[in-house]
């Protein structure tokens, strides 16, 4: 069974496409020849030579140069030796010693002049200077102490002024409603608590409490002014409220004391 060849298998599409192709390519060979063939020749330009000058060197041989004339050296005379002449020593005569004798320079005595006088001055000066120093030093001591204590009194004073204000302060408390201040810790009342101490059916227990403060915050007494009617549970929340924090109470930018009448309600379900 013979097969057919791929290019018949291809689909109709493919086949236009390949047949385009190969028909470009004919297309295009053809123009190139037809655009070879309608080229100009290019001629090219005849090259001028000039001719070549030749001139002939003649070579000649090395002569060696003629040898340089002897040199005639001169007859020197014949030179008679002189007589060796006898040296005579001279005889030495020793000369008589000169005993030199040094003149003793006579030096002026120097004046010494009475300086006592002066040094002593110098000493009294020296003492004087030394016991102004001292002085003067003693006195600075003396007015940074006066200093000192004077500022020590100052500030005890200040503190003394500061304490009396406090007290005042203290004992002047100042009596706000409880909408004017606000808690920073409340007090830790838990409702689990308070089944301990009613039943249900003891209805709604009212605490009212009057709350002293420093102004900073920390509560310093705690007065009750109307009773739950348990005492125990009057303490627990005395306890807790003691252990709560108020927010700062200032007024002017001065910290106040004051004192607060707070309500605390609670029912068992």
């Amino acid at each position: 069974m013979s097969q057919s060849p791929a290019i018949f298998n291809m689909p109709h599409s493919m086949k236009k496409k390949i047949i385009t192709a190969l028909v470009a390519v004919v297309i295009g060979h053809v123009g190139v020849l037809w655009a070879i063939s309608h080229m100009k020749p290019i001629k090219l330009k005849p090259i001028e030579k000039k001719p070549l000058k030749v001139r002939i060197l003649t070579i000649k041989e090395d002569v060696p140069p003629p040898p340089p004339p002897a040199k005639i050296e001169p007859v020197k005379p014949k030179v008679k030796p002189k007589p060796i002449e006898k040296k005579i020593e001279p005889v030495l005569v020793e000369k008589p010693k000169i005993i030199s004798q040094k003149v003793q320079k006579v030096e002026p005595k120097a004046i010494l002049q009475d300086d006592t006088q002066e040094k002593l001055k110098k000493l009294q000066d020296l003492e004087k200077q030394r016991l102004d120093q001292l002085k003067h030093e003693q006195e600075l001591k003396e007015q940074q102490a006066k200093n000192e204590a004077e500022q020590r009194r100052n500030e005890e004073n200040r503190r003394n002024e500061e304490n009396r204000r406090n007290e005042e302060n203290r004992n002047k408390s100042k009596e706000i409603s409880a909408g004017d201040i606000a808690w920073r810790k409340k007090p830790n009342l838990s409702e689990d608590r308070v089944r301990f101490f009613f039943k249900p059916e003891d209805g709604l227990k009212i605490v009212s409490l009057k709350i002293s403060s420093d102004g900073t915050g920390k509560v310093t007494d705690i007065k009750v002014t109307k009773s739950s009617g348990n005492k125990k549970f009057d303490d627990y929340v005395i306890k807790q409220t003691y252990a709560a924090k108020f927010a700062e109470f200032k007024e002017s930018g001065v910290v106040v004391p004051f004192v607060v009448n707070q309500d605390f309600s609670f029912s068992v379900r």
